[in-house]
């Protein structure tokens, strides 16, 4: 049983005319008989009396109305309600975080998002950075940050910061006094803390590479990721190199920059072809947040 059966039996039982029926159906006098013919097949019943003069209901079709009815006001509330959750309902915009760091980057722009575009929705997805390029090409994720050395091949990137290579000591550490500094002026410091890729962009792993050899290696403190490192160096136990990213910046270390050093780019990355409505929306509020900051 369908809508367009049950639409002719109530064409037809309320103009007790096939043609009539048709014409207001906006269909041919064949396919509403049809309809009803096949109707009639599946409840086993005879809906209505045909003449060469007349169309009356069957005792059946007079019980059969009110159910017909019914059902398709049914279905025709069922359609609306439908398309009004349609209507309703935000646009995701999924983003893949590599770090705690990264979501702290996003808040003040997702804030914006959430007063300035209600019909977004974000899904924040904390991952590792290994599985994130993956993610990002079958459609988990629709954008992530990244640096551009760093970046997925084939990917749009859109620069956001640049952001500096630095020495990060406690503020009380030896090496605070310094205004700037270079890899062959910290060859000879005391311990450092070290981080490896894919947490530590390979520019300045290379940097980290000159460090480590140079001291025995009760003198390096290996961590997992930046957070890890960072909390090394608040505490004092080390100082690391690291990239210098301001609104991530820790009160108690020291921020010095490194001579002859360029600074790395960080930006939002997605892939190319996929930047919806939700995504460029985002990315504007997203690139003034962090300019502001």
């Amino acid at each position: 049983m369908n809508t367009t059966q049950l639409e002719c039996f109530m064409a037809v039982a309320d103009c007790l005319n096939f043609s009539k029926a048709a014409e207001r159906l906006r269909l041919t006098q064949p396919a509403v008989s049809h309809q009803i013919k096949s109707l009639e097949d599946e409840l086993e019943v005879e809906l209505f009396k045909r003449s060469s003069k007349s169309v009356r209901l069957t005792q059946e079709g007079h019980m059969f109305l009110q159910y017909a009815g019914d059902i398709l006001k049914l279905s025709g509330l069922s359609k609306a309600q439908v398309k009004q959750c349609k209507r309703e309902r935000p646009s995701f915009l999924s983003i893949g975080c590599r770090s705690v760091g990264d979501l702290k980057l996003m808040t003040p722009a997702l804030d914006r998002l959430r007063r300035e575009v209600k019909s977004v929705l974000p899904l924040l997805k904390l991952i590792p950075m290994s599985a994130l390029e993956n993610l990002l090409w079958e459609g988990e994720i629709q954008m992530m940050l990244s640096f551009r050395e760093t970046a997925p091949q084939n990917c749009v990137f859109r620069p956001l910061l640049d952001c500096p290579l630095v020495c990060a000591c406690r503020e009380e550490h030896p090496l605070a006094d310094r205004e700037e500094t270079d890899i062959e002026g910290l060859k000879t410091s005391d311990m450092i803390a070290s981080c490896p890729p894919p947490a530590c962009p390979p520019s300045l792993f290379a940097l980290q590479g000159q460090l480590v050899t140079s001291r025995a290696p009760d003198q390096v403190v290996f961590c997992e990721n930046q957070e890890v490192l960072l909390t090394m160096v608040e505490t004092g136990y080390a100082f690391a190199l690291a990239v210098d990213i301001p609104p991530l910046r820790r009160p108690g270390i020291k921020y010095i920059p490194l001579k002859g050093c360029a600074p790395l780019s960080l930006g939002a990355v997605y892939p190319r072809g996929r930047s919806d409505a939700a995504l460029r929306r985002f990315l504007p509020l997203l690139e003034e947040s962090l300019r502001n900051e």
